[in-house]
């Protein structure tokens, strides 16, 4: 088993803990992380954006001039797809299903490989606790100057208080989940990873 240092909240060492090498030392493969992200951010759209087709926009009954005789090309509508105004020609529609699919061993194993990298990279940091005892910003921004860490931070622990939700909301490039939310498009959006203890054991309970 490979180990990680644990640190608390002042950044100083407290002892080394061990990592499963079956969730944090796999080889990654590339392949069903980039599928992980597809699906997480097809999910994410709405499918809600439309356009208006020459027979929904407004206007255009009359013909615009007589068929022949003027010298200008034959029209039927001023709401055809070449006017200005007029309708979209093949434009999206509402109600459009993004949903993709990927099996539950697929999935698994796109959440162990970027664990795992996190891990090789040193990109993870492990931590007692995230408790705090006050909402304040700046109390949080301390923790942060303690640890060491930027900006582009992923916090995973397993209790979310409502102290850590409202002093961290603020936070640009800071993300706070429980480790029942972990997923692959956050841990690839972030570029560090920081966990408690606790909620080490149990992403290794669920995934071993």
């Amino acid at each position: 088993m490979s180990k990680v240092a644990l640190l608390n909240l002042k950044g100083e060492k407290v002892k080394d803990i061990n990592l499963d090498d079956t969730v944090w030392g796999i080889e990654p493969n590339d392949t069903v992380i980039y599928d992980a992200i597809v699906l997480a951010r097809a999910s994410q759209r709405q499918g809600s954006h439309d356009t208006k087709t020459r027979a929904e926009v407004r206007g255009g009954g009359k013909k615009p001039w007589k068929q022949k005789g003027t010298g200008n090309a034959r029209q039927g509508s001023i709401r055809s797809p070449q006017w200005r105004g007029g309708g979209i020609v093949f434009g999206p529609t509402p109600n459009v299903n993004y949903t993709k699919k990927q099996n539950k061993k697929e999935r698994r194993l796109a959440l162990k490989s970027m664990l795992s990298y996190k891990a090789i990279n040193s990109d993870l940091l492990a931590i007692e606790n995230l408790l705090i005892s006050n909402n304040k910003t700046k109390s949080f921004l301390n923790i942060m100057k303690d640890l060491k860490l930027d900006s582009s931070t992923l916090f995973v622990t397993n209790e979310l208080t409502e102290e850590l939700l409202l002093s961290t909301r603020n936070v640009k490039g800071v993300k706070v989940i429980n480790y029942s939310e972990l997923n692959v498009l956050d841990l690839a959006s972030y570029d560090k990873l920081v966990a408690t203890e606790e909620a080490i054991k149990k992403v290794e309970e669920v995934l071993v």
